[in-house]
């Protein structure tokens, strides 16, 4: 009797905490993974973890699919549909604001923030203040145009007077190209690519970073629930995801060659451009911390900053909320 309790007991238990990742015949666990939008360079890290055997190592089997940016991908991770996506910290923020979505990230993959509004040069934009009276192009709900009211607040301009036009993603560099708007959100690291479809003019990039320093780029999310239940699994995952990254950005060349063996429409010196750039997210100048750094004084500062621009109301969200700090890299 008292072993049949116990059974019970156990079934009750994993009934209550959820079904973890499924493991094939060979003892993988099979994971879903979403990119941050799209395949470009800047997300070709997750294809050397895959190349290296470094998931292999740890007993992980990997779908990747394509992001389509950061609010879809923290919407996928929340419903279960997928178990780890990347998507822009000061999104997340706003987001589980706004919608209490149950993710949480666990790690940041650039430790400051890659948008950015990008224009051409005699388009008439060089400085924030050029943004008033222009259209820019960007997917709606996209990193760039959530986050585009605080970095407005920073440079002192009216985000009313500024019209987003909707627009599909991968049309972006070419809408530019051709005079349709007068510029793009995008982020920095997208610069290749759009001198590449501008033939040869050159890009003008307004960072937000520039203005807003303290704001994380990219970070690796999970949902709650995953994190709860199965925390070793999110740990080894982040581990291999961050070794990964770490070699991608020291090994640009390679990466890119990498990135067009499972991609092949990709174009291997624009993600070695791409990569170039990105390193100095990752591991910006100064910093010394580990790779994947996300603290908690930092996501307060970050929040404060967000209350502050009207972005999020105060008392919205804590740190805890929007990140599991005793699961980030140490």
């Amino acid at each position: 009797m008292r072993k049949v309790v116990a059974a019970v007991l156990v079934v009750l238990a994993v009934a209550a905490c959820g079904t973890p990742p499924p493991r094939d015949n060979t003892g993988f666990s099979k994971i879903n993974y979403l990119t941050s939008f799209s395949t470009f360079g800047r997300d070709a890290y997750v294809y050397i973890a895959l190349e290296k055997g470094f998931f292999d190592a740890e007993a992980i089997e990997v779908t990747i699919t394509p992001g389509t940016g950061s609010v879809d991908v923290l919407k996928l991770v929340a419903g279960n549909r997928a178990d780890f996506g990347i998507a822009d910290f000061t999104a997340t923020a706003i987001t589980v604001a706004k919608e209490k979505l149950p993710v949480t990230a666990v790690a940041a993959i650039h430790q400051r923030s890659l948008a950015a509004i990008v224009s051409l040069e005699g388009n008439g934009i060089s400085k924030p203040a050029d943004l008033v009276g222009k259209k820019i192009g960007d997917q709606p709900g996209s990193t760039n145009q959530v986050m585009f009211p605080v970095y407005a607040k920073a440079a002192g301009i009216d985000p009313a007077q500024v019209q987003f036009v909707p627009s599909p993603p991968p049309s972006l560099p070419q809408l530019l190209a051709a005079g349709q708007v007068d510029g793009i959100g995008q982020f920095v690291v997208g610069t290749p690519l759009i001198e590449a479809a501008a033939k040869g003019r050159k890009a003008v990039v307004l960072p937000y970073g520039d203005l807003v320093p303290d704001l994380y780029g990219n970070v690796l999310v999970t949902s709650k629930q995953m994190a709860q239940n199965d925390p070793g699994l999110v740990q080894r995952f982040t581990a291999v995801l961050l070794r990964a990254l770490d070699y991608a950005v020291e090994h640009p060349e390679e990466t890119g060659q990498i990135l067009k063996k499972y991609q092949p429409t990709q174009d291997a010196a624009v993600a070695r451009a791409e990569l170039d750039l990105m390193k100095w997210y990752v591991k910006p100048v100064g910093f010394r911390g580990p790779v994947g750094e996300l603290t908690e004084p930092r996501v307060e500062t970050v929040l404060r900053t967000l209350v502050g621009a009207g972005a999020i109301p105060d008392g919205s969200v804590r740190p805890g909320d929007v990140a599991s700090f005793d699961l980030a890299p140490k």
